[in-house]
């Protein structure tokens, strides 16, 4: 008896996911709980085959976003496409393309032999792109060019609903950092900010509608460039958290994002984000809005800068911060007050 495997509803709202990647391959005989595919939604989530028998089609390629209840595969013998007997090269019939209804659909459109074509997919399968290549008449693609997908297609679904909805506004001051442990630059600023965003509650907020949800809670989210793209990661409590509980925090959350092991729930649920990329983060940034939050602040390079002290001249660790915020939401005047007291409590003034 075969099995149909549909993508499962994976929580938290979620209504499609992406195949990463498959575990195993047309014809593989998998057991019961054997890992079978990684879906990406917001993290990678690794899914076990909940029937034993053999893989007898992948319905769903590589890179493929489909919607939650979406046949992936099909396993158990009754599901196989009938085998091709095995006899002399004179006997054999000729081998049929490996592709998916919606493919087949597309090359009939287009007028393509869908049966000339070599797939570039898995275990041979012809892609949507093998497709529409055929079709453009042979001219040659300029570049090398490579499907967006995983984080790097949610990094630009994300950044583009930010640019599309937020008018966005960004706020730039200089900063004392002279005070301030850069090895622990990261949770002390989380700390700065959650201590503020108690005094200037429409920056921990965000749009729904018609209405403005001011949020109780300071759960901070951090940017961390991995090898796969810019994921935020969640610190929950940042207003009650000791500093210490802060920075364990923040270099778990960092490892995890970099290792590709963060759970969902700890991508999710942030009211504010803080953003520093060191010596690589420039004299200061117009960094990009965390939708839906409605600020988020980062910190430029800090350097050895010539600072006045009580009328005379110094060298102090100094740096820029930067606040952008949703100006439907948040005031000019209100923003600039709330990130000279972030300055203030950095500088301990």
């Amino acid at each position: 008896m075969a099995y149909e495997f549909k993508l499962p509803d994976l929580g938290e709202g979620l209504t499609e996911g992406e195949v990463a990647r498959w575990l195993v391959a047309e014809g593989d005989e998998v057991a019961e709980d054997q890992p079978l595919v990684e879906i990406q939604t917001e993290t990678t989530v690794e899914i076990p085959s909940p029937a034993a028998g053999k893989v007898a089609q992948i319905l769903v390629e590589e890179g493929k976003v489909v919607p939650v209840g979406t046949i992936l595969v099909v396993i158990g013998e009754d599901g196989a496409a009938p085998a091709v007997e095995k006899s002399t090269p004179k006997q054999e019939a000729p081998r049929k393309a490996r592709a998916t209804p919606l493919v087949r659909r597309l090359a009939q459109e287009l007028g393509v032999d869908i049966e000339s074509l070599t797939g570039t997919g898995p275990q041979g399968r012809i892609t949507e792109q093998d497709v529409r290549g055929a079709a453009g008449g042979g001219e040659p693609a300029e570049g090398r060019r490579e499907p967006l997908r995983g984080v790097r297609r949610l990094i630009a679904e994300h950044m583009t609903r930010a640019h599309r909805e937020v008018p966005p506004v960004t706020w730039v001051e200089e900063a004392d950092f002279s005070g301030v442990d850069l090895k622990l630059l990261v949770p002390t600023v989380l700390k700065a900010c959650a201590e503020t965003l108690k005094e200037f509650p429409e920056l921990n907020a965000r749009l729904d509608g018609d209405d403005i949800v001011y949020l109780d809670r300071y759960d901070m989210g951090i940017a961390v460039q991995t090898d796969d793209g810019l994921v935020v990661p969640v610190v929950r409590d940042c207003d009650s958290a000791s500093l210490d509980d802060l920075a364990a925090e923040v270099a778990r959350l960092a490892e995890s994002a970099r290792a590709g092991t963060l759970k969902p729930d700890e991508l999710r649920g942030s009211t504010f984000t803080v953003t520093s990329a060191g010596k690589l983060a420039g004299f200061f940034q117009t960094p990009i809005v965390n939708h839906p939050e409605v600020a988020i602040l980062s910190i430029g390079r800090i350097a050895e800068r010539p600072v006045v002290r009580e009328g005379k001249v110094e060298i102090g660790h100094t740096g820029y911060v930067a606040l952008t915020f949703d100006h439907r939401v948040v005031d000019g005047a209100r923003a600039a007050e709330f990130g000279l007291a972030v300055i203030r409590r950095l500088e301990g003034t």
